[in-house]
């Protein structure tokens, strides 16, 4: 199981997680890594599109939820925790990691490391995909790099245990 923040413009208009851009971006490095997207389940944390007007265009840009949109959308990732029965969950962001692990887990300390929880086996932490795209481009393939690597970490993870 994969959690994210919350849906993004696109997947707002499609009514599905991670088919924009940093969906594309989660799908060529879950290929490289060897995870098969279409055996993992997809969510977010927050369930709705939070967004501000950009200042000179009609884009809507993405604005990071408080923490009572993230309690307040906690029972329904509850309920997918209950009925999907994940093994292992990888949560992409510090918003998807602290809604699961608390407010003082830290992303950049844990991520790519094997984590207890009562959620699953086995619960991965890295940051999410669209922080790889907004990367400074000098910085962008060191960024790519590094997510990836944390997603092989899941995929020998899975492979060794499952």
């Amino acid at each position: 199981m994969f959690v994210g923040e919350q849906p993004g413009d696109a997947e707002d208009l499609a009514g599905e997680p991670f088919v924009g851009p940093a969906g594309r971006l989660l799908d060529e490095a879950l290929e490289e890594a060897g995870i098969e997207r279409g055996n993992a389940y997809l969510t977010n944390a927050v369930k709705h599109f939070k967004w501000e007007r950009g200042d000179k265009s009609a884009r809507r840009i993405h604005k990071k939820p408080n923490d009572a949109e993230v309690r307040a959308c906690h029972p329904w990732l509850q309920e997918e925790l209950r009925l999907v029965k994940p093994g292992v969950i990888v949560l992409l962001g510090a918003t998807a990691a602290q809604s699961l692990l608390g407010k003082q887990f830290r992303v950049t300390q844990d991520r790519g490391k094997r984590l207890g929880s009562e959620y699953a086996d086995a619960v991965f932490a890295t940051v999410h995909p669209s922080s790889v795209l907004r990367a400074p481009s000098a910085e962008r393939t060191a960024a790519r790099k590094e997510f990836v690597g944390d997603l092989r970490k899941v995929a020998r993870y899975i492979r060794a245990t499952y």
